[in-house]
């Protein structure tokens, strides 16, 4: 009873600081449901609605301590359900085989692969003789062939290799199917033929991406070459016109958040519009006697906000932005305080209602984590007082230590979903993000403003000298030795847990929110000992790693190199695939290594399965292709790696993507397909 006592005390002390924790708990909700390896039937749903009525009439009923723990669990649940009705919303067919063909569709995006070639996504698709029922909504294509000019709206036709969205390259990995699943696309491929415009561009329903891709047009003829791809991509979300090797050097300085269209820039573009109206406005006596200048203010940096969010695409991360921003100018509007832990919930709360998918993308972690970071800390020093020192060094000190903070916030975000770490990236973003705020977005808006009247191209050029600062800073601090720090991937719990010990020690009230320190140490301590898998094979059976003293040694120098960079990336080795493949020792045509008593062996062609004999106990047998053994072996063909996915071997341990993954609604069917034979 004492313990009851001392928990429900607790709580009461809490109150008037519990709201911060309902994203929290709604965010707990989806990330159950997502952990799932089943389908939950829809008796669940009823079930989970009855405890949310029951604990809403708990909650009325009990003490206000024990009521803020019942709307806590109806908030967990309220998160499984939207999550679950999002999933059936979106769901569209996926293609279950592999189609070579003719494709056809309307052009809805643009953009660029990892390879550096145009992509297109697409919608409106005819495939073959594929019928509508079983049609993918959207597809996306690399075009590696002679590109014409690809306009949004235009309707083309080519001919293409499609499969369905892949699934984890390995047992635990990022699943892509998931990912596409909430897109509804339902295929990705390429073509290395010719693309041909069969239909002339029609702005029904891409009116906003046909605008977007003529600003980004525009922008890049009076700014050319990369700094032109920069401007239109921090203006449009458009990154077709950036080359993979400045994105790399982005990525490496740690300041790639300065293309995405998020919260940096939604920040910037609102306080610049605010601040510039509030001013101007303030300037002239009539207006600021008798008009609320501070709302009308607000009510511009709204507007500009929407434009913005328009002409970007709407992508996730700008909606996160918009939502946030639309949040803290709301409260100006109703005489609130706009910069707040109450404000960043009620964003949180708003896009994870929205799109509870989002829960599991990097950006909405690390822009969440990053603005519960800043707002906690200077929060605090607002309450103890000022920053310390002159006046004339207070504005780098805030830089500075807001930098430091956004940094630790988001570092082990980053680093679990990309494994590298960037060593000079503070130094960096002091660099940049002040040329960003005081340059890059001011002269961006007075270039729109200028734009009707044709006299945008000055202000175009002054955000081209800050955007050529950027890229500069960009290459030298990448260029720096030791610039890059690989991190293997952690255990899939180390993330939850050095979250929940952060939002502990940001959102509890009192000396007891620092034990929330010691689930940050722990999750770092398990990270450090979590072991990474000894063997890895793809699910096509084409690349097979195995851990050994010098790092993975892969079993082909060429091919699978997507699969090859993941495992490399979460192994956190920095090797290209390549170097890793020479570590494989003796390589033949048929691959062999001893591993725990066994012998891999891995056949990736006709010719060696054709010249390989029978097989024993002690072998385990990869192959890409066909085959017919005989023997005991292990065998690992084509036809059960479509039913394993990827696989994970560890001593006696075999773990499969499709264990992991389950039986989800974006999960492939393994029954088989006709056309698949």
């Amino acid at each position: 009873m004492r313990v009851l006592a001392r928990v429900e005390a607790a709580l009461l002390n809490q109150t008037g600081y519990l709201f911060p924790w309902s994203p929290v708990c709604l965010a707990m909700g989806i990330g159950l449901y997502f952990s799932l390896r089943f389908e939950p039937a829809w008796q669940v749903y009823v079930c989970l609605g009855a405890v949310v009525l029951a604990a809403w009439g708990l909650a009325r009923k009990a003490r206000s301590g024990w009521a803020s723990l019942a709307i806590g669990g109806a908030l967990i649940a309220v998160g499984f359900i939207l999550a679950g009705i999002r999933a059936h919303t979106v769901a569209e067919p996926v293609l279950s085989w592999r189609y070579y063909g003719p494709v056809e569709g309307r052009v809805v995006a643009i953009d660029r692969s990892a390879s550096d070639a145009l992509r297109v996504t697409l919608d409106r698709v005819r495939i073959g003789d594929v019928p509508k029922d079983r049609r993918p909504q959207r597809v996306r294509l690399s075009l590696h062939g002679p590109v014409a000019q690809i306009e949004p709206g235009q309707r083309i036709m080519t001919t293409g290799h499609l499969s369905p969205p892949q699934g984890p390259v390995e047992p635990g990995g990022f699943d892509f199917r998931r990912h596409a699943w909430f897109q509804s696309l339902g295929a990705v491929g390429y073509t290395r033929v010719p693309v041909l415009t069969i239909a002339a561009a029609n702005p029904e329903g891409v009116q906003i991406t046909a605008w977007r891709m003529a600003i980004s047009g525009h922008v890049r003829s009076i700014l050319p070459g990369e700094v032109g791809g920069f401007a239109a991509a921090v203006t449009t979300g458009d990154r077709s016109g950036m080359g993979q090797s400045t994105l790399e050097s982005l990525r490496a300085s740690n300041l790639a958040h300065l293309l995405a269209i998020s919260g940096l820039h939604m920040g910037l573009l609102t306080g610049f519009v605010y601040l510039a109206l509030r001013i101007g406005l303030s300037a002239v006596p009539v207006l600021a006697l008798r008009w609320p200048v501070r709302k009308l203010a607000a009510i511009g940096a709204l507007i500009a906000a929407t434009v913005y969010l328009m002409l970007s695409g709407g992508s996730v991360a700008t909606e996160r932005a918009f939502v946030m921003a639309s949040v803290m100018l709301g409260a100006v509007l109703i005489d609130r305080r706009a910069i707040s832990l109450r404000a960043v919930a009620v964003a949180a709360l708003i896009v994870l209602i929205l799109r509870p998918e989002s829960l599991l993308i990097p950006g909405f972690q690390m822009s969440f984590a990053a603005t519960t970071a800043l707002v906690a800390v200077f929060g605090q020093l607002r309450d103890v007082g000022q920053l310390p020192g002159p006046k004339w060094l207070k504005p780098v000190a805030g830089l500075f230590l807001s930098s430091a903070i956004a940094g630790l916030a988001t570092a082990p975000i980053g680093a679990a979903h990309f494994n590298t770490m960037s060593h000079y990236g503070l130094v960096a973003n002091m660099l940049s993000v002040p040329v960003m705020g005081m340059v890059v977005v001011p002269a961006a808006v007075v270039a729109a403003l200028l734009a009707p009247f044709g006299l945008d191209s000055l202000a175009l050029g002054v955000m081209g000298l800050g955007l050529e600062w950027i890229l500069l800073v960009s290459e030298r601090v990448s260029g720096l030795e030791g610039a890059v720090g690989h991190v293997a991937s952690p255990p899939g719990y180390v993330l939850p847990l050095c979250a929940c010990g952060a939002l502990w020690i940001a959102l509890w009230q009192g000396r007891s929110r620092w034990l929330g320190v010691s689930a940050v140490a722990a999750a770092f301590l398990l990270w450090g000992q979590g072991q990474r898998p000894e063997v890895l094979i793809a699910d096509s059976g084409g690349l097979v790693g195995v851990m050994t003293d010098q790092g993975r040694a892969l079993s082909k120098e060429k091919g699978s190199g997507f699969i090859a960079t993941v495992w490399l990336e979460n192994d956190g080795d920095g090797v290209g695939q390549p170097n890793a493949a020479a570590r494989w020792p003796e390589p033949s045509a048929i691959q062999r290594y001893s591993w725990r008593g066994k012998e891999l062996i891995h056949l990736t062609g006709k010719r060696a399965a054709s010249g390989f004999g029978d097989c024993t106990s002690n072998q385990i047998v990869i192959a890409a292709v066909e085959v017919d053994l005989k023997g005991d072996c292990d065998l690992y063909d084509p036809a059960r790696l479509l039913q394993t996915g990827s696989l994970a071997l560890s001593g006696s341990k075999v773990m499969t993507s499709r264990k992991i993954v389950g039986d989800r609604l974006w999960s492939p069917k393994t029954r088989g397909d006709k056309r698949a034979q």
